[in-house]
């Protein structure tokens, strides 16, 4: 990387935003950032849409430590309003337009914005604008080359937070799920940016790289590992607001993207299109590295993917928490198997068992984690952050791996989702990694449903386009390649799984089934 962990991190700059300044004095013609509906940017161009903005947040009211609620789907004026926010110390929450209003809400009243600002350029959130325009107070107006509406909503001041505000919290980024009371990840500045500076590093991205950028800034993926990580040394982002095979196959090519980051379900998707459409490795953007994160890889999809553009597919390995990355393979060391690849330098590690002793070598057990990266807790909930963080600043992350003799990191799956069948563990990858091999399947999850005071394996399969695989067939086929306790008792097939709006499959919801 040329730097030490401890010399980057007294290198990093003070915030987010100073990059793109950094970039705008030495660089202010280079392409900075291009959208779906046709933006483009140079990073001059983009400085001086932050400073705009800077000054309408400053004259709407914002301070320091002030939240503000983004509701939006990818787009430049998000980005210019996110930098914006980095300069006057508030914190941007980034919340994707297409989560159900009940979620909203749910992060509305937890975090207590001054404003919520809907980007209308997406129709989801013209959607719920719609619902509050009428309030006195609402305006519409212009920022970073959109149009934006905006609620501001009454705060009461919280000299108790000034800490926070030493502290440089850059974000609030809220766990996802449905039920139960939203955890907003706090998040500083020097979080993020040691992520961006290293993962950059360790991928090879370069500043006349071109990264497609599909993932939603509404997930820590998106907006730390992509967004900000291009951002910091000086790369270009083309911007897609939705994942969709074909416009993402087409924008590649026309655009010439160089980098492209996605989970495996949307390398799976992008593979079954090829399938689809009879396209080959000619056919492919010239792509210099490609990453899947946010969820489990399976080999199948590592395979199919690698085949189909004729280059490694890298894996990495993050949570929200950890701001969000904590492994990942190095560009120059491409990995066979489906790991995530060796511990960002500067992290320390524990595996523990479930009595909180560490485990034997080459044995699974619960990750641990320290680092620059990992966050300063859960926004006004202490005891979420006590089960999390211990004394020693050390994450649960509840996540169960395994570490082989070269460093690498294994997933063997989330503590939680670990299934005791009859007495013996049944790790979820491992089941779905099989069942995944099969040609008419396209994406599978795999879960535990107690009944009768045991757990069975159940399997929830979306098939390949054309594809009329069947229970017997598929049973059929993973007979011999699972021991019996591993073997799903039940396939169910759906025409979609439940997705984020990252692509990352919505478990809890298949057990509400």
């Amino acid at each position: 990387m040329g730097q030490s962990p401890k010399t980057l991190i007294e290198c990093l700059p003070a915030r987010v935003s100073d990059a793109l300044k950094q970039h705008a004095r030495h660089h202010a013609s280079a392409p900075a950032v291009r959208d779906h509906l046709g933006r483009a940017l140079t990073y001059g161009q983009f400085a001086d849409a932050v400073y705009a903005a800077q000054q309408q947040f400053r004259d709407a009211g914002v301070q320091a430590g002030d939240r503000v609620m983004l509701v939006n789907e990818n787009c430049v004026p998000l980005l210019v309003a996110i930098l914006a926010l980095s300069e006057l110390s508030a914190w941007p929450v980034v919340v994707n337009a297409r989560m159900a209003e009940s979620e909203l809400d749910r992060i509305r009243l937890h975090c207590e914005p001054r404003l919520v600002l809907y980007f209308l350029d997406s129709a989801a959130a013209q959607e719920r604008w719609q619902m509050f325009d009428n309030e006195p107070g609402n305006a519409v107006l212009a920022l970073g080359g959109g149009i934006v509406g905006i609620r501001p909503l009454p705060v009461q001041p919280r000299p108790d937070e000034a800490a926070l505000i030493e502290a440089g919290v850059f974000t609030l980024i809220y766990t996802t799920g449905t039920t139960g009371d939203p955890k907003g990840v706090m998040l500083t500045h020097r979080n993020v940016l040691y992520v961006a500076a290293v993962s950059s590093a360790l991928r090879g991205l370069r500043a006349d790289d071109r990264v497609y950028l599909v993932l939603p800034v509404s997930h820590v993926f998106g907006l730390a590992a992509v967004f900000l990580a291009a951002i910091y040394v000086g790369a270009e982002l083309v911007l897609a607001d939705r994942f969709e095979p074909a416009t993402a196959m087409a924008t590649m090519r026309d655009r010439g993207i160089t980098g492209l980051f996605g989970v495996p379900a949307m390398f799976a998707r992008l593979v079954d299109h090829a399938r689809a459409h009879g396209l080959g490795p000619d056919d492919m953007p010239p792509l210099r590295f490609m990453y899947s994160g946010g969820a489990p890889l399976d080999p199948a999809i590592k395979e199919k993917t690698e085949t189909l553009f004729a280059m490694p597919l890298l894996n990495a390995y993050g949570m929200t928490e950890s701001g969000p990355t904590i492994c990942q393979v190095r560009y120059n060391e491409p990995l066979s198997s489906c790991s995530v690849g060796r511990l960002l330098p500067g992290l320390e590690a524990r595996l523990l068992d479930t009595d909180g002793k560490p485990v034997a070598p080459g044995e699974v057990g619960e990750l641990h984690i320290r680092g620059p990266n990992i966050m300063l807790g859960y926004y006004r909930n202490p005891q979420a952050t006590a089960a999390s963080l211990d004394v020693d600043g050390f994450l649960n992350t509840g996540d169960l791996v395994r570490l082989d003799d070269t460093g690498n990191v294994h997933i063997a799956g989330r503590s939680k989702e670990l299934i005791i069948h009859s007495g013996f563990n049944v790790y979820p990858p491992e089941v779905e990694g099989v069942i995944s091999t099969h040609p008419g399947v396209l994406l599978c999850a795999v879960v535990g449903q107690h009944i009768d005071g045991n757990e069975e394996v159940v399997a929830w399969v979306q098939r390949a386009a054309d594809s009329d695989l069947s229970e017997i067939e598929l049973q059929a086929f993973i007979r011999p390649l699972l021991t019996a306790y591993k073997r799903p008792s039940r396939i169910l097939f759906m025409e979609q799984l439940p997705t984020a709006p990252s692509g990352k499959v919505l478990k809890h919801k298949l057990k509400q089934s």
